[in-house]
């Protein structure tokens, strides 16, 4: 599991070396690849597409935590949503230490569009309705 983590790990900092990296190059003319065809996607095979099972489960808690259990743990709160999408733009790290044993979850916005990310994160909310227990 140590192995396990030290890999999460590098893999968050390539993630976020590279976002910076494209940042710092500045806009491109270049469409980025598959960005037209996400949309085309349904939430859970663009979740997959781009590696989010690879942390994350729809009902178990993996190096991040279950779908369900994040969806469960926001419910009832009216400002999850907004903080959720930040978080997948921007990365984060500390909201579920107990699971993630503090990996961070890399940023997603070099990766994704505001819409993509909007749309994964509503359908990870949604998720506490879509699996049975």
């Amino acid at each position: 599991m140590k192995a396990h983590s030290i890999i999460i790990a590098a893999a968050a900092l390539i993630t976020f070396s590279a976002a910076q990296a494209m940042t710092a190059a500045g806009p491109t003319k270049e469409p980025i690849p598959g960005a037209q065809a996400s949309q085309a996607l349904a939430p859970e095979a663009l979740a997959k597409k781009i590696g989010c099972f690879e942390c994350h489960s729809v009902d178990k808690d993996m190096v991040g935590p279950a779908y369900r259990n994040v969806a469960e743990r926001y419910k009832d709160d009216p400002k999850a949503r907004v903080a959720l999408i930040e978080t997948v733009k921007k990365g984060g790290k500390g909201h579920w230490t107990q699971i993630s044993k503090e990996v961070p979850m890399p940023p997603f916005s070099a990766r994704l569009s505001a819409a993509d990310i909007t749309r994964l994160v509503d359908w990870v909310l949604s998720s506490k309705d879509s699996v049975p227990k």
